[in-house]
């Protein structure tokens, strides 16, 4: 029993003399969310990505009304058509709905893997930003994506103005 508390006793010590330091310590959080969303650098490249894939978006929307007029037409008209016609708007149609998901996928492949290379550039340049505001501030923790933190320990605000600034 005496052992036992002995442990006890030694548990909350460490955790009075843990509390001291922390109150010591100057911690900051970034709201990487904020970053991608507010950030010039990420405006920006938000902005190339979209002119960069608005061809094949436009593309692929053509594509579908064109579908879309195909599958009208044969609901329309299937009745009336002649076994012949009806089989072939209907390979027609199977065709370019086929066509259509395989540009459709790679559209968003090809999206998504430029989308990461973006988003890690901006995270480069972010992490540099945070690195100077930590190290001119003498910040001791800057912590990342949390569930919850005190609005007094956010520096997005500064790390999007050093991103803005091109630090």
């Amino acid at each position: 029993m005496k052992a036992k508390s002995l442990i006890i006793a030694g548990l909350l010590s460490a955790l009075f003399v843990t509390g001291a330091v922390a109150a010591e310590l100057k911690v900051g959080y970034v709201n990487t969310q904020r970053i991608f969303r507010d950030a010039p650098a990420a405006q920006k490249a938000a902005k190339k990505l979209e002119s960069e894939f608005s061809k094949r978006d436009q593309d692929l929307q053509r594509m579908a009304k064109q579908l879309q007029g195909l599958q009208e037409n044969l609901e329309k008209n299937s009745v009336t058509m002649a076994e012949s016609d009806r089989r072939a708007k209907e390979k027609e149609f199977g065709e370019l709905s086929r066509e259509f998901q395989r540009r459709q996928r790679e559209f968003r492949e090809d999206l998504n893997l430029r989308q990461n290379e973006e988003n890690a550039a901006v995270i480069e340049k972010a992490n540099r930003a945070i690195k100077q505001i930590a190290e001119t501030d003498k910040f001791d923790l800057i912590l990342q994506d949390v569930v919850w933190v005190s609005p007094r320990l956010d520096i997005t605000d500064q790390v999007i103005k050093a991103l803005a600034e091109g630090k």
